[in-house]
């Protein structure tokens, strides 16, 4: 079996689902990230790395993070040449050439011809909101919506293989706000210190959810989750923020990681199953 995951930046394969990928990898599925951008014009997040030089070689120091992650993950990962966007302010145009300036169907062009190189089984990406709306994530959810269509006609990028017809399209729920709820409930419940409920105080007044079809457990694989994220150094302060929380209280409480099913072409539960049907393995329906 093959999987192929779809991300905007370097880190984003360790922040979102990167339990699940470390678990089929171990399984003996062929794991395959593909990274739109590298990640050029991302800030320094970690305090400790925020110097002049590692602002200077961030691109290189990027890509090297990467490396480090998909070794961890146990996966293979390919860059697919965007340059990132960045995060312009609301009367700031997109910098000239960036991947979220890109006309979707050339931008999807390098994925059809991974997808038709691979021929992934399933294929995972954000939905329409990008998770949250940075333009790359935004970008990222409609080239890898484009590349899983095109990459099955024929008529379409005849030049880029022989079509490929993936079996499973999900979207990421990862950082919801009943993954931080439950969370902060958790540790208030047991006298642990929370700072996830200033963030929920703050979440923005969107539209519910996507419904989850698909759970995976995974908590075994989330100290592997860990040590990828804190592979990409200069984007995470050890401690802080998402590495702040007691892992033993996820365990507990959150041991899975959740997927919306938005397109499917083999028997099982499906976009407009019942509501409660719920899936506990990205392959049902395509192991063989």
């Amino acid at each position: 079996m093959r999987l192929l995951t779809v991300h905007a930046h370097p880190d984003d394969e360790s922040s979102k689902g990167a339990a699940t990928l470390a678990r089929y990898a171990a399984e003996g599925v062929d794991v395959l990230v593909a990274t739109c951008t590298g990640g050029e014009r991302g800030s320094v997040l970690n305090p400790a790395l925020d110097r002049p030089e590692v602002r200077a070689g961030l691109a290189r120091i990027r890509r090297e993070e990467m490396a480090a992650a998909r070794e961890i993950l146990g996966v293979r990962q390919q860059f697919l040449g965007f340059v990132d966007s960045g995060m312009p302010g609301p009367d700031e145009p997109l910098p000239e050439g960036c991947f979220a300036a890109q006309p979707v169907e050339v931008a999807a062009a390098p994925l059809v011809a991974l997808i038709r190189e691979f021929r992934p089984h399933v294929v995972i990406t954000y939905d329409e909101t990008g998770g949250y709306p940075h333009p790359d994530h935004v970008m990222t959810h409609k080239v890898a919506v484009e590349a899983f269509e095109a990459a099955a006609d024929p008529k379409r990028h005849p030049e880029a293989g022989e079509p490929w017809q993936a079996a499973k399209l999900y979207y990421h729920l990862a950082l919801s706000r009943a993954w931080f709820q439950t969370l902060h409930d958790a540790m208030t419940e047991r006298g642990v210190p929370s700072a996830m409920g200033d963030l929920l105080a703050d979440w923005p007044d969107t539209p519910p959810a996507l419904a989850t079809t698909t759970r995976i457990a995974c908590a075994e694989q989330f100290a592997v989750r860990d040590a990828a994220m804190l592979a990409h150094a200069t984007q995470v302060q050890p401690g802080v923020a998402f590495m702040a929380h007691p892992r033993d209280i996820e365990r507990e409480v959150w041991p899975t990681e959740e997927y919306h099913l938005a397109q499917s072409f083999v028997p099982g539960p499906g976009p407009g199953s019942p509501a409660g049907v719920v899936e506990n393995d990205l392959f049902t329906g395509v192991w063989v």
